[in-house]
């Protein structure tokens, strides 16, 4: 997951100056990554996260958006989890900041979705909407076959949000249900790099880019690598067959073959997987491979008569199924 750790550093790192998408951008973290609960009567927000980078940017946000103070634990590996995450807790004005976050609405009631507000924003509050669902349960997998972005997500409510907020970005995204978890999946290679660029991850979206170009023009070559090899396989076996048809020619007319006939006959008879082009260099004077085909053409029909003639097996009768492979 080396390409997800790129993309989240950067991110983490990336300045945002107006007030509304750092807002929108806290509040998808808080849902994404996080959870009310409620302890001695009090709401109290834990929100996971993956990187310290990423905990560090939203107590940072935490504190300098909505004024509020929170604590960070950090949880080390353990049986069930194979690395470090990093809890931030606000116990503290909890409830005000589940409000002010859109958490809960004005009746106290958990918001499944995104807050309104970020659903009915402006492009910048998607884009950041984005950007803290990402920092906060996203993944990036390497170009390819099974390369894609996604986002797992806290229900299905709060994917169909995010799906919305991508196509009012301009890219198709798709929530789906995979092993009890709802996610929001985007596969095409265009729409990623697109949305690298408008969450505000340049490098790793050059990285992205290089990485794809990389494996595009390898599978470019490797197709084109089995198709000249099939190519030559086809070339071989019919060669073969027609050396075995001239070589079966030979035998039917005996001392009846013309002497320029004899001589391309002779040349596919000795040199049985050699190409036209090939016979045609070999022959004295050289001929073209056009010529060639012509020669063996006239022998074989002018074999295939005679054996019609005395009612005996023709030239097609000595070719087995190897040969008339495709």
């Amino acid at each position: 997951m080396a390409m997800t750790a790129d993309v989240k550093d950067e991110l983490s790192r990336l300045p945002v100056v107006k007030a509304c998408c750092r807002k929108a951008e806290v509040s998808a973290t808080l849902r994404f990554a996080g959870g009310l609960h409620i302890v001695g009567g009090r709401i109290v927000i834990e929100a996971e996260l993956d990187t310290a980078s990423a905990a560090r940017r939203l107590r940072q946000a935490i504190s300098s958006v909505y004024g509020h103070e929170s604590e960070l634990i950090v949880v080390n590996p353990n049986g069930i989890r194979r690395a470090t995450h990093y809890v931030v807790r606000v116990i503290q004005g909890g409830e005000a900041l589940a409000r002010q976050a859109g958490l809960i609405d004005l009746k106290g009631r958990p918001v499944r979705g995104l807050p309104p507000r970020v659903v009915n924003g402006s492009v910048c509050d998607a884009e950041s909407a984005w950007r803290g669902a990402f920092l906060a349960h996203g993944s990036l997998t390497e170009p390819g076959r099974s390369g894609a972005l996604e986002v797992s997500c806290p229900g299905s409510e709060a994917a169909l949000a995010l799906v919305g907020a991508a196509r009012r970005l301009g890219i198709s995204a798709k929530a789906r249900e995979a092993r009890g978890v709802d996610r929001v999946v985007i596969r095409d290679g265009d729409a990623i790099g697109a949305l690298l660029t408008l969450l505000g991850a340049h490098d790793a979206f050059m990285q992205w880019e290089e990485r794809r170009m990389r494996r595009e023009v390898r599978a470019t070559a490797n197709r084109l690598a089995n198709f000249d090899d099939a190519n030559l396989r086809r070339s071989v076996r019919a060669a073969v067959a027609a050396g075995a048809r001239v070589e079966r020619a030979m035998e039917i007319l005996g001392e009846d073959i013309p002497d320029h006939l004899q001589q391309a006959g002779r040349l596919r008879v000795e040199h049985k997987q050699a190409s036209l082009e090939e016979l045609g260099q070999l022959a004295d004077p050289p001929m073209t491979k056009d010529a060639v085909a012509g020669r063996i053409r006239r022998l074989l029909a002018m074999a295939d008569k005679r054996a019609e003639e005395l009612n005996i097996p023709n030239t097609e009768a000595v070719l087995t199924p190897d040969m008339l492979e495709e």
